[in-house]
């Protein structure tokens, strides 16, 4: 699928008249005449934060896949930073247009001739993507440029400034005024040649005080190493945004087992919410929003105290996702004799299971040289996974799911 068919179905998706989960069959029930309004008073306005000791950007980032309508009610909480805004291609929300210096908007480069693994960075390319991308929006600049998926080691930070370079030249011609990276984990990963951990590459970026702020992979459950590099951000006054925060949260709230015993007065998205924003050691984080019923359910939690019922579920919430939901950390990829990219391919299971984008998901797995049915269930992975995910099986299941 491409970009631009991509967008055409989310953006038939925002127009409808009742906005479904794709996948999951739930209507949002406040679809409808004034239920923008609705969402919005429900919410409240956000609080905000200083990204990195600088600018102040709301506790939970926007994005373009959000859908319309939910994208209309965060402007009108006071979210006004806009992750991977290139999508919007001609279709920004005239609130944003109208006041366009209110809002951070943020465009994603990712690398050329190849994937986030075998890809290379090139000046050139990056550069006229950049600029292309500004045309499509009609936003006059981006106000960060971001490197997807970010370095392999700290070691092509300091030898590759390729991305630097972009920077200095977009920036230069007024099109872009801060940079930033979003970080995946590469250490032990077959494919990528001295690969190193998401929290270790971001202390040396951080350190290196080029970068701004970054996004990462960060949810409950996570160890030592990232709350290490989350104190040296706060001292070094490095920005950081969480993403891919849901961590199984979707595929919860349709569990009717496991919400049997849940909380009273809690939901997964709003318990999810109030800790990320009142617990965690952040300046912000994304959570996909797939419906306004969503936005204001995860949204009204934003920034507010974590109640004994909220914190209960997030211990719950915890256990679950270890035991089904990969933390995409790429631990297991080195020991796999088929190179089978592990982690994307459960990374794709979220967006079908847990955003409810069955149509990403299947088109982003077909493009994969090696899929989830090379595995020979040698378990080599499995030895390797901090969690002891049975990995074999989740690759048959996706398979199945995406294929």
């Amino acid at each position: 699928m491409s970009s631009k068919s991509y967008v055409r179905r989310r953006e038939f998706i925002h127009t409808s008249a009742a906005v479904v989960f794709t996948g999951c069959g739930i209507q949002d029930k406040l679809a409808g005449p004034g239920a923008i309004d609705e969402a919005a008073r429900k919410v409240g306005q956000l609080p905000r934060r200083k990204l990195g000791g600088g600018r102040e950007v709301s506790v939970l980032v926007g994005s373009a896949t959000w859908t319309r309508e939910a994208v209309e009610a965060g402007i009108r909480c006071g979210i006004n930073f806009w992750h991977k805004a290139e999508d919007w291609e001609g279709s920004v929300p005239q609130a944003i247009l109208k006041n366009r210096d209110a809002h951070y908007c943020q465009v994603c480069v990712d690398r050329v001739r190849g994937n986030h693994e075998t890809g290379a960075i090139d000046e050139e390319a990056h550069y006229q993507l950049v600029k292309r991308a500004v045309q499509r929006t009609g936003l006059g600049y981006f106000d960060d440029v971001q490197f997807h998926f970010g370095y392999h080691s700290a070691a092509e930070l300091k030898s590759n400034r390729g991305f630097v370079r972009v920077f200095e030249r977009l920036k230069k011609e007024g099109l872009v005024r801060h940079l930033c990276l979003s970080q995946h984990s590469y250490t032990g990963n077959s494919r990528v040649r001295g690969g190193q951990s998401a929290p270790e590459i971001l202390k040396a970026v951080a350190e290196d005080r080029v970068f701004e702020h970054a996004q990462f992979m960060y949810s409950y459950g996570e160890g030592d190493a990232w709350n290490d590099f989350l104190a040296l951000a706060r001292k070094k006054g490095f920005g950081t945004i969480a993403m891919k925060t849901t961590r199984g949260a979707g595929r919860m709230s349709q569990d009717k087992a496991f919400m049997k015993d849940f909380p009273a007065g809690a939901t997964p998205h709003q318990a999810l919410a109030r800790w990320l924003t009142t617990r965690a050691q952040l300046d912000a984080a994304v959570i996909q929003i797939n419906s306004l019923s969503q936005f204001a359910d995860t949204c009204s939690g934003a920034g507010k105290a974590l109640r004994a019922s909220d914190a209960e579920a997030i211990r719950k919430m915890a256990v679950y996702a270890d035991r089904e939901v990969c933390r995409l950390c790429n631990q297991c990829a080195g020991a796999c004799q088929r190179r089978i990219p592990i982690a994307d391919i459960l990374r794709y299971e979220r967006y079908a299971r847990d955003y409810g984008d069955l149509a990403r998901a299947r088109d982003l797995y077909a493009r994969l040289d090696t899929r989830a049915d090379a595995c020979v269930s040698c378990e080599s992975c499995v030895a390797r996974c901090p969690q002891s995910l049975r990995i074999p099986e989740k690759l048959a299941q996706v398979h199945r799911m995406l294929g």
